[in-house]
C-alpha cells in the first residue's frame, strides 16, 4: 500500500474493504434473527425466506396454446386440403372431445390443447370460408405456438433459495405455483437515534446555531425499504447518562442499534466511550470519505438467554457519523449490508462499472472516496459527471446524483477522460 504524507492518511485508519470482510465475517451467530414464522405471499414483500421453495406442479400444467389460431395435428394434414372446424377452445373452458383427423379446432391464448392436436397455425395465416372449411397459406413447423406442459417449471424443481428477498415478481412466481405461504425469518428489529443538543425537529422552531435533525428520518425511511421494526428513539441530548441509557434500552429492545453522530473526537462526543463500557468495538476511524468516524460493535444483552423473538445475547451497533452525506454514505455501504445479512440475506456485493468520467474530481490518496456523480447516456456511451461541492455537508450532492464515483484509496485527482469506478444508486437509496 502506498503510504502519503497528508492529514487523511494517518495510522489507525482501517481500509475500506478490510472492515467490509470483517463485518461480513462478524459474529452472525450472535444477531442472526433465527426464529421463522409463515407468512401468506400477499405479505410477503420484502421478507427474506427461511427455506428453499420448490414447485409443487409443472408449469404449466397442460399444454396450451400460445397465440390464437387453430389447433390440428399436423401429420393428419396434407399440406393442402382445407380443414373442417370442429369446435373452439377457450382458456378454461377446453375442448373435451378426441380432434379426428382432417379437423381442427379454433383455439385461444392460455386454451388446453384439444386430444389429437400438436400443432397450432396463427389466425394470420389462415383463410376461413363460411363453411367452416379452413385453409392454412403458411404452414407452421410442427409443435409450433404450444406452450408444452413443465416446459417453464417442472414439478419439485427448486425454484427459490433460502436467504432471497422476495420482491413483486417472486410472489407472482409463488401465485403462479399455486403457493400460499412462505416460511420467512422474523422481521430484524432495528433501533435508531440522534444525538446533539443542535438538533430540532422538522416543522419546529430553529434557534441560531441548530439544525434540523434529518439524519434519524433518512435513516429511519430507508430501514422501511428493508421491511424491518424500526423502534425511533428521537433525539438524544449531549448527556452521557442519556446517551448509556438510549444504548441500553436499545440492547434490550434491538437486534441493532443505529446512532447518528457522536462518534467523532469533538468535546461533547461521548457516545464511543459509552459503546466502550457497554459493548465492544470491533472497529472504528475508517480509510474512507466522507464517513471516517464509523464505529461498529456489539453491546452487550444484560439478558442471558434467548427472549420470545429468540434474539440472542448482543445487539450489532452502527455508529454513524453526524453530517449528513457521511451519515448516508457509511449507512449504505457499511450499515446496510450487515443489515441485510442479519435479516437472513446473503452479504451483498454491489453493481460497478467502468466508466469514462466527463468531469474532473479532486482527491487526495489516503482514503476510498465515494464521490457524488450523474451517469449518463450520451449518445450510446455511459458517462459520469460531478454533482459539485463534495462536501460532507453539502447533502444536495445526494439528491442530485444517481451514482457514486467510488476513487480508490491509494488515487490522487482525476481528470475529465479518465476511467472511474461507478456505483449506481441502488432500490434502497434512489
Amino acid at each position: 500500500m502506498t503510504v502519503t504524507n497528508n492529514d487523511c492518511d494517518r495510522p489507525g485508519l482501517k481500509p475500506l474493504e478490510t472492515a467490509l470482510a470483517e463485518l461480513e465475517q462478524a459474529r452472525p451467530q450472535n444477531v442472526l434473527p433465527l426464529a421463522t414464522e409463515q407468512v401468506a405471499i400477499s405479505s410477503g414483500l420484502d421478507r427474506v425466506l427461511a427455506e428453499d421453495v420448490a414447485s409443487p406442479s409443472q408449469i404449466p400444467n397442460y399444454d396450451n396454446s400460445a397465440m390464437d389460431g387453430y389447433a390440428y395435428c399436423d401429420a393428419s394434414w396434407d399440406g393442402n386440403s382445407p380443414l373442417k372446424v370442429v369446435g373452439t377452445a377457450l382458456a378454461g373452458n377446453a375442448y373435451s372431445q378426441q380432434v379426428p383427423s382432417g379437423n381442427c379446432v379454433r383455439i385461444m391464448t392460455g386454451a388446453q390443447l384439444p386430444q389429437g392436436c400438436d400443432t397450432v397455425v396463427i389466425q394470420e395465416n389462415v383463410a376461413l370460408n363460411d363453411s367452416k372449411q379452413l385453409r392454412i397459406n403458411h404452414r407452421p413447423q410442427l409443435g409450433a405456438n404450444i406452450r408444452s406442459a413443465g416446459s417453464d417449471v417442472e414439478r419439485g424443481q427448486q425454484v427459490f433459495t433460502q436467504g432471497l428477498r422476495l420482491s413483486g415478481v417472486h410472489i407472482g412466481m409463488l401465485a403462479t405455483l399455486g403457493v400460499s405461504h412462505v416460511a420467512v425469518y422474523r422481521k430484524l428489529k432495528v433501533a435508531v437515534f440522534s444525538t446533539g443538543d443542535e438538533l430540532r425537529l422538522p416543522g419546529t422552531e430553529l434557534p441560531q446555531g441548530c439544525v434540523y435533525d434529518s439524519n434519524r428520518l433518512m435513516i429511519t425511511t430507508l430501514l422501511q425499504r428493508l421491511n424491518l421494526e424500526v423502534i425511533d428513539l428521537g433525539i438524544i441530548a449531549d448527556n452521557p447518562a442519556a446517551i448509556e441509557q438510549a444504548f441500553k434500552q436499545a440492547a434490550v429492545q434491538a437486534d441493532a442499534v443505529i446512532s447518528s453522530g457522536g462518534v467523532s473526537v469533538g468535546d461533547a462526543d461521548f457516545t464511543r466511550d459509552i459503546l466502550q463500557r457497554l459493548g465492544d468495538i470491533a472497529f472504528y476511524k475508517l480509510a474512507i470519505k466522507p464517513g471516517k468516524p464509523f464505529a461498529f460493535g456489539y453491546l452487550h444483552n444484560q439478558t442471558s438467554t434467548p427472549d420470545a423473538n429468540n434474539r440472542k445475547n448482543a445487539t450489532a451497533f452502527f455508529g454513524l457519523p453526524g453530517n449528513p452525506v457521511s451519515s448516508a454514505v457509511t449507512f449504505h455501504q457499511l450499515a446496510l449490508p450487515k443489515l441485510r445479512q442479519m435479516s437472513g440475506e446473503a452479504f451483498p456485493q454491489p453493481l460497478r462499472l467502468q466508466v469514462p468520467s466527463a468531469s474532473a474530481f479532486k482527491k487526495r490518496p489516503g482514503r476510498t472516496d465515494f464521490q457524488r456523480g450523474l451517469l449518463t447516456n450520451h449518445n450510446g456511451t455511459l458517462e459520469v459527471h460531478s454533482t459539485g461541492n463534495q462536501g460532507s455537508a453539502i447533502f444536495s450532492s445526494m439528491v442530485a446524483g444517481n451514482c457514486y464515483v467510488v476513487l480508490e484509496q491509494d488515487r490522487g485527482n482525476v481528470s475529465a477522460g479518465e476511467i472511474v469506478t461507478v456505483e449506481p444508486f441502488d432500490r434502497w437509496i434512489s
